[in-house]
C-alpha cells in the first residue's frame, strides 16, 4: 500500500479565520464608536445596520470559501484512494483520472450545506447578542437620563460608562455555546468547524472511492499523535460493516478517540488487509 501524507488545508483555513477576526474587530469598532453621553435611538439603529452589513458580508465570504474548498477536500480524498490502491504512480496521474461519482457529488453538496449551516449559526448568534446588548445599554442610558431629570446629577457616571463599554465589548466574544456549555469565540469556532468538515469530507470521499474500487478495508494514518488517537494509528478497519474479518467498522469507532473535531487522521483503502 502506498500512502500519501495527510492533507494540509491550514493556509486556506487561516485566510477564513482572519476574515472572521477582521469582521469581529470591525464590529467592536462600531460598538465602541457609540457616544454614550449623547445616546439616541437613531444611533443604535445606525449601529445595528452597520453591524448587520458586516455580518452579511462575512456570511457571503464564508459561503464562497466553503463552495471552493470542500470540493478540493473531496478531490484529495479520491486521489488518496487511487494512490493507495496503486492504480497509478503519481499524484498528477491520479488527478487525471479523478471522477466524482454520484455518491461523492452528493457528499460535496451535503458537506457544503452542513458547514454553511454551522457557520451561519455563529453570525446569527453574534447578531442576537449585539442586539440584546445594545437594548440593555439603551435602557441603562435612558434610566440614567431619567435620574438626571429628577435630581439634576450627571446622567452617566464614569463607573457606569465603563460598565456599559464593557458590556458592548463582550457582545462579540461568544460565537456559539456548544452542547457541553463551552463558549467559543467566533473565529475559533469557525476554525474548528471548517478544519473538521474538510477532513471529514476527505475521509468520506476516500472511503466512497475505495469501496467503489473493491477495497472494503482501510488503514488509519499515523503522525505520532499524543492524545487517544495514537491508539488507532496504523490500525486496519472495515470500510463497510459487511466486510469479512475481525476488524472494527470505521463507522463504529468512538469519536472521542479518533476522527474527533480537529482530528487530523485520515484513512487509506486496501483490498487485502492480510498483506498490510
Amino acid at each position: 500500500m502506498r500512502e500519501l501524507p495527510p492533507p494540509n488545508y491550514e493556509y486556506e483555513i487561516s485566510k477564513l479565520v482572519n476574515t472572521y477576526k477582521q469582521a469581529m474587530l470591525d464590529i467592536q469598532r462600531e460598538l465602541q464608536r457609540i457616544d454614550l453621553n449623547d445616546f439616541q435611538q437613531a444611533t443604535a439603529n445606525a449601529t445595528l445596520k452597520s453591524i448587520a452589513d458586516i455580518l452579511a458580508q462575512l456570511d457571503e465570504t464564508t459561503s464562497a470559501w466553503i463552495q471552493t474548498n470542500v470540493p478540493v477536500a473531496v478531490n484529495d480524498g479520491i486521489v488518496r484512494s487511487i494512490i493507495a490502491l496503486e492504480l497509478v504512480n503519481t499524484v498528477a496521474e491520479a488527478e487525471n483520472i479523478v471522477k466524482f461519482s454520484r455518491l461523492n457529488s452528493d457528499l460535496v453538496k451535503a458537506v457544503v450545506a452542513d458547514t454553511q449551516d454551522d457557520l451561519l449559526q455563529v453570525t446569527q448568534n453574534v447578531n442576537r447578542r449585539v442586539r440584546t446588548t445594545i437594548r440593555q445599554v439603551t435602557a441603562e442610558v435612558l434610566r440614567a437620563n431619567t435620574t438626571k431629570g429628577i435630581n439634576g446629577t450627571s446622567a452617566l457616571t464614569s463607573d457606569l460608562v465603563a460598565n456599559l463599554r464593557k458590556q458592548l465589548g463582550s457582545a462579540v466574544e461568544t460565537g456559539i455555546i456548544d452542547a457541553s456549555r463551552r463558549r467559543w469565540k467566533p473565529e475559533v469556532y469557525a476554525e474548528m468547524v471548517v478544519r473538521t468538515k474538510m477532513l471529514q469530507a476527505h475521509k468520506e470521499a476516500t472511503i466512497n472511492d475505495g469501496i467503489s474500487r473493491g477495497a472494503n478495508y482501510g488503514v488509519i494514518s499515523s503522525h505520532g499523535a499524543k492524545d487517544a488517537c495514537r491508539n488507532w494509528e496504523g490500525k486496519i478497519v472495515k470500510l463497510t460493516p459487511a466486510a469479512e474479518g475481525d476488524y472494527p467498522y470505521i463507522g463504529d469507532l468512538p469519536n472521542r478517540e479518533i476522527f474527533h473535531p480537529n482530528c487530523l487522521h485520515v484513512v487509506s483503502p486496501v483490498k487485502r488487509p492480510d498483506r498490510v
